[in-house]
């Protein structure tokens, strides 16, 4: 064989191995860094997420009962103007001094469960289909009879209207139950100037495609963890992810960053939150079991807990979880959003948050999991033992929401499982987004394994 020969042949078999090699690490999940976080006052923190004004703008005092009856559980013992106003709204003080009452986070981060209100866990509730309730017309009518009735209180909510008119129509989700957090995101700051956080009347990035539709995390997680969001995309300063709601309304950087020396304290409080204990009895040594299942099945992605358990925080690619892709893909699909953040004010300063996406979703930690029905980054299946067995993830189910019951034993929504979809109280997984497939790792368990599992997730 002449030397060119040999030349030629090791050239092809370097690139062969370089090809499988980046395949092979293609295939692998990917550690996330940690990244510095401030550090804040817990007490503070609270008293801010609950009554602070974040959002500056709202509907005037005495209008917003106009819509809404008076809340007579006040879940969270507030006083003064908010003792009666829902806990997913806070009463504050407009720039003007008009009082309005605006949308807090816990619209999102918290829900009632056994006449309870828990702070942190996801509202799987809420209803992103209410064609009334998210109807821009309505905002615009709202708008005018305060225009022509008082300038003051008008100009107080004008703000407020002018986001809930460009944002309203353009949040529907297909089922009830699920989020629409990241069109949301898209939307907020398609008006604003990445810079200075100025509304601009002609949008700066352009916002299409469907609604994608997101599962909400349980706030209690955050601790652990080393990035933002299902994707694993939010790096950086936690706080300023936190604090995004606050592009509802916000006037310009100067307000952002008064409000955002509040969302130290506000992650402090977060990270406070311990998740719920599982309310029934539990098996012990069935769960004793279970946990040397999870050990040598789960540990690996989702971590080991107890004394000395450490959570891994791994980005696992589509590849290996499988499950719907249309989340993280339209992070590539409409790079617009991100790019636009990566070059903001968020992005700035001596505490600056960036947005990195990955082909796949992070592995969550599994704390209170039994809480956190339905499951799946989409809330695509009723019960974990449906994700541990994926022949049971019906196609088709709805569950009530007037009257929700918990099922303590499948551990997750009781539902009735439909043979179509009819309208959006029914969840159906063939939607594009909507997908209940992947994560079939626990299908390779036996029966009594997963039984086992699921008693020792109940522990966590």
């Amino acid at each position: 064989m002449n030397k060119s020969m040999v030349i030629l042949l090791l050239g092809v078999m370097g690139l062969a191995f370089t090809t499988v090699m980046r395949i092979f690490r293609e295939d692998e999940p990917v550690p996330v860094p940690p990244s510095p976080q401030r550090s804040g006052d817990a007490a503070k923190g609270y008293i801010y997420l609950t009554t602070g004004d974040y959002i500056k703008s709202g509907i005037p005092y005495d209008y917003f009962f106009l819509g809404f009856p008076k809340n007579t559980n006040n879940y969270l013992h507030r006083d003064s103007l908010n003792a009666v106003v829902p806990h997913e709204y806070t009463a504050v003080k407009a720039a003007n001094g008009v009082e309005v009452v605006a949308p807090n986070c816990l619209e999102c981060h918290a829900q009632v469960f056994d006449n309870k209100l828990v702070i942190g866990l996801g509202n799987t509730f809420i209803d992103f289909t209410d064609r009334k309730k998210l109807n821009p017309r309505a905002a615009g009518m709202a708008e005018r009879l305060l225009m022509q009735t008082d300038a003051k209180k008008y100009d107080a909510a004008e703000p407020f209207f002018r986001a809930m008119k460009m944002i309203s129509g353009q949040l529907y989700t297909e089922v009830r139950g699920v989020n629409a957090a990241d069109r949301l995101a898209d939307l907020l700051v398609a008006h604003r100037d990445p810079q200075t956080l100025r509304w601009s009347n002609a949008p700066v990035i352009d916002v299409s495609g469907k609604v994608v539709p997101t599962d909400t995390p349980p706030w209690w997680w955050l601790k652990k963890k080393h990035a933002m969001f299902y994707n694993g995309f939010g790096r950086g300063d936690f706080g300023r992810f936190l604090m995004a709601s606050n592009l509802l309304t916000v006037s310009d950087s100067s307000e952002a960053r008064e409000v955002d020396g509040h969302f130290n304290d506000v992650l402090a409080y977060i990270n406070s939150i311990q998740p719920p204990k599982y309310p029934y009895p539990i098996d012990a040594p069935l769960a004793k079991k279970g946990g040397v299942v999870f050990v040598q099945h789960c540990a690996k992605c989702h971590g080991n807990y107890g004394d000395g358990g450490e959570y891994p925080n791994l980005l696992i690619p589509e590849s290996i979880v499988a499950t719907d892709s249309l989340l993280y893909k339209s992070n590539y699909q409409s790079p617009q959003f991100i790019e636009w953040f990566n070059k903001s004010w968020f992005a700035q300063g001596d505490h600056p948050a960036r947005l990195e996406p990955f082909d796949g979703y992070i592995a969550p930690p599994l704390d209170g999991i039994w809480i956190t029905a339905p499951y799946l980054h989409n809330g695509s299946v009723p019960t974990l033992e449906a994700v541990l067995d994926s022949k049971l993830r019906p196609t088709w189910w709805s569950r009530d929401f007037e009257h929700p019951q918990y099922d303590y034993a499948h551990v997750g929504w009781k539902y009735t499982r439909e043979d179509s979809a009819r309208g959006t109280a029914v969840y159906n997984t063939t939607l594009p987004g909507y997908g209940n497939y992947g994560h079939t790792f626990g299908d390779r368990l036996s029966a009594q394994q997963r039984k086992a599992v699921i008693e020792y997730l109940k522990t966590l």
